[in-house]
């Protein structure tokens, strides 16, 4: 616990097992952790042989690391089942894009390139708009307009979009109930590119009473 119980220590954890593997990956999947402390906990864990740092400047698990796999994946289901409904201040644009864009069907999404605009009407208005450009091999997030042709628009408040990513509410009955919006000649496809949360099938307690 004097390693893995500092703070930020198992969020970076988290990020290697979720697949980044560079610095700055890895910030982008921690937008609020300071470079600086990032930088520290990453030296702190590959002393301990958590991790090790390769040639070419990606950190990778070491046997050691990925034995961590399921500790981080039963904190997720734990969090997922009993944490309840998030507050606000815990509602962030980037960390949702950030997640879903490791979970595009790159085989149910159209060939070549494809760009999806998220539109967060309730969301600060320098966090209202955000861009996925989905490529063949590759997802870019993105906070500015790219300047690409924008295949379909999505429109919806961000608690409802992180909803349905953590499996809470289905893209029909969100769509059904128009709390969100998709734009565009694509727009029935759309639910079928983007996989839910792994933890979107964690059972939750049903309501007493």
């Amino acid at each position: 616990m004097e390693l893995l119980d500092e703070r930020w220590t198992l969020l970076v954890v988290r990020e290697l097992v979720t697949g980044s593997q560079h610095f700055n990956a890895l910030r982008r999947g921690l937008p609020r952790m300071s470079p600086s402390l990032l930088s520290k906990r990453l030296q702190q864990l590959t002393r301990a042989g958590v991790i090790e740092r390769t040639e070419d400047g990606r950190y990778v698990l070491t046997t050691a690391g990925e034995e961590l796999r399921p500790v981080v994946e039963a904190l997720g289901g734990w969090g997922v089942r009993w944490i309840g409904e998030l507050g606000d201040a815990d509602l962030d644009p980037q960390l949702l894009l950030w997640d879903m864009h490791r979970n595009v069907d790159h085989t149910a999404v159209p060939q070549g390139q494809t760009v999806v605009r998220f539109h967060f009407p309730d969301a600060a208005a320098r966090a209202r708009d955000w861009w996925l450009l989905i490529k063949p091999d590759d997802v870019d997030v993105c906070d500015d307009d790219p300047g690409q042709p924008v295949t379909v628009t999505i429109t919806a408040d961000l608690r409802t979009m992180v909803r349905i990513w953590r499996g809470d509410v289905s893209w029909s009955a969100a769509l059904g109930a128009e709390q969100v919006r998709i734009e565009g000649p694509l727009r029935r496809a759309v639910p079928s590119w983007f996989a839910l949360s792994p933890f979107a099938a964690v059972p939750r307690p049903q309501p007493k009473g």
